[in-house]
């Protein structure tokens, strides 16, 4: 009796021994192949984490998960990192639910020139509602000439140019990560190189970087390269060429020079990048065809009032079907779909083409003019424009320096009529390019979708698995995953995303989304700003 009760305390002791030695951690991830981001060589290991910090990579002997995750057959790499995102549903749609499904953990909200001009007062606002994916923004140029100069098609004053400034200088101070502007849009398109220098200088002094939908896409093409670039040596700023591509047929092609000259800035020392979304196809208003001078002073009403002259009506006819035949319209009504469209949703979906057949027309530029011009009368529409080559697109992606980027809006599942972008960009990449048409490495595609636009960013602990890393993870089958969003049937969810993990939280559990709102605000520090 006493020996066994002897025997029981060893036991005892021992099992406390043992026990006091293990450490617990709320998750473990074991079994896995592990793409840490760097572009390194794939390997097996295993992953602890706790709280919202990756704590250990490697032999997880001792330690205890809370909760366990085998990923065995599968594909464990960080979050991805969205550098072009439209967020602006996002106080609507905080779950960010299609951004998840496709393994999107950060995103860089503020693009195109667009964006809150009171950044502060703006991320506070979302703090407040609670994020679903980590969030940051840009300040658009745009947004801010329109806050101090309205619809003018002339240059600033210096006195509003100093207003500008001012707004750029108090978003990099209120973190901002940098600048946007949307040459091609109203009313960038109504301003001169030497405005948006000044205006970089601004956000360079704050370590900000600069993004540019450039001047033009088309036929200016390399003329917008150009001044980005310039952009890039006179304000001393990164640069990255958002969405870069080449629009319309006479275009097609170029990309081959458009990265000669991103080359070439960068052996001159200037810090010049490109994101991209893998498509064929863009998406934008309707008056992207239109004649900027005809929407100066407002892009409804006074174009409205313009039309109503028979000789500015001529001019801007002339300037639509110009577009659709050489720019955007691809030289085909049946390259230009309709996306979004509230005087006529029964569109939605259709083209321009089968627009003009409805209309019992004949479907040629200069009838499509005249329903583009329709449309704009009735405040505007959204269009997806199918005037890219693949073989651009592929060029474009395979290049070092370009990264990966939506280019999505928000959106809710089975809302309008979206880009497949939205749910569909990063696992296309990975893949349809990566695997299916071995265009690069699994490891170089994740290196393009989350060190890359990490590190353009500043963020040192996000976009890479390593010890103090934030615990944003993508698990996912190598075999398995693809986009299956179409342009005739967006709302589709990829296949193939398993697990997504945000700050250390399974928001993605075996294919089942819970919304729980893991996501933070993200703030850039000013070494300017005060302590």
């Amino acid at each position: 009796m006493r020996l066994t009760f002897a025997l029981c305390s060893i036991v005892c002791s021992l099992l406390f021994w043992s026990c006091s030695k293990k450490n617990y951690v709320d998750l473990c991830i074991t079994n896995a192949t592990l793409i840490d981001g760097t572009g390194s060589t794939a390997v097996k290991s295993d992953i602890a984490i706790n709280g919202p910090d990756i704590v250990r990579i490697g032999d997880l002997k001792n330690i205890i998960g809370k909760t366990n995750i085998d990923a065995e057959g599968l594909i464990v790499c960080p979050g991805f990192v969205d550098l072009h995102a439209h967020l602006e549903p996002l106080p609507l749609i905080p779950s960010a639910e299609s951004a998840i499904r496709m393994g999107v953990t950060t995103a860089l909200g503020g693009p195109d020139g667009s964006s809150p001009v009171r950044i502060g007062k703006y991320l506070d606002s979302l703090d407040h509602i609670g994020m679903g994916i980590n969030v940051a923004y840009l300040i658009g140029h745009n947004a801010v000439r329109a806050q101090v100069m309205g619809m003018e098609a002339r240059a600033p004053t210096s006195e509003e140019l100093a207003k500008m400034k001012q707004l750029v200088e108090d978003a990099m101070l209120e973190g901002a990560y940098g600048m946007s502007t949307g040459l091609k849009y109203l009313p960038g398109a109504f301003s001169e190189i030497d405005e948006v220098i000044e205006l970089s200088k601004v956000a360079a002094s704050h370590g900000g970087i600069y993004t540019s939908h450039l001047r033009e896409e088309g036929l200016g093409l390399l003329d917008g390269v150009a001044e980005a670039i310039s952009i890039a040596d006179e304000a001393s700023i990164p640069v990255v060429l958002t969405h870069h591509k080449a629009i319309g047929q006479p275009m097609w092609g170029k990309s081959e020079k458009t990265l000669a000259m991103v080359e070439q800035a960068r052996l001159q020392g200037l810090d010049v990048m490109v994101d991209q979304y893998p498509y064929t196809a863009s998406y934008t208003s309707i008056s992207v065809l239109i004649p900027p001078w005809s929407m100066e002073g407002g892009r409804y009403d006074k174009f409205a009032e313009r039309y109503q002259d028979s000789i500015l009506r001529d001019s801007i006819k002339a300037g639509i079907v110009y577009n659709i035949i050489n720019d955007r319209g691809g030289g085909d009504l049946k390259r230009i779909q309709i996306a979004k469209f509230n005087w006529k949703p029964e569109l939605e979906g259709k083209t321009l083409f089968d627009w003009a057949v409805a209309e019992g027309i004949e479907p040629t530029a200069e009838n499509g003019a005249e329903l583009v011009i329709q449309a704009q009368l009735h405040r505007g529409a959204s269009a997806i424009y199918h005037a890219m080559s693949e073989e651009d697109v592929e060029r474009i992606m395979k290049h070092p320096m370009t990264m990966i980027a939506s280019d999505g809006r928000i959106t809710a599942f089975d809302k309008g009529f979206p880009h497949p972008r939205v749910h569909g960009t990063f696992p296309r990449v990975l893949g349809h390019y990566a695997r299916d048409k071995g265009l690069f490495s699994l490891e170089e595609a994740i290196r393009k979708m989350t060190t890359l636009p990490a590190q353009r960013m500043g963020l040192e602990d996000r976009g890479i698995l390593k010890v103090g890393a934030k615990a944003d993870v993508v698990i996912f089958n190598p075999d398995k995953i693809i986009d299956k969003a179409t342009f005739e049937k967006p709302h589709q969810y990829p296949e193939g995303i398993h697990y997504v993990i945000i700050n250390g939280d399974v928001v993605l559990d075996n294919g089942t989304f819970f919304d729980l709102r893991k996501g933070i605000v993200l703030r850039k520090k000013s070494p300017l700003a005060k302590p």
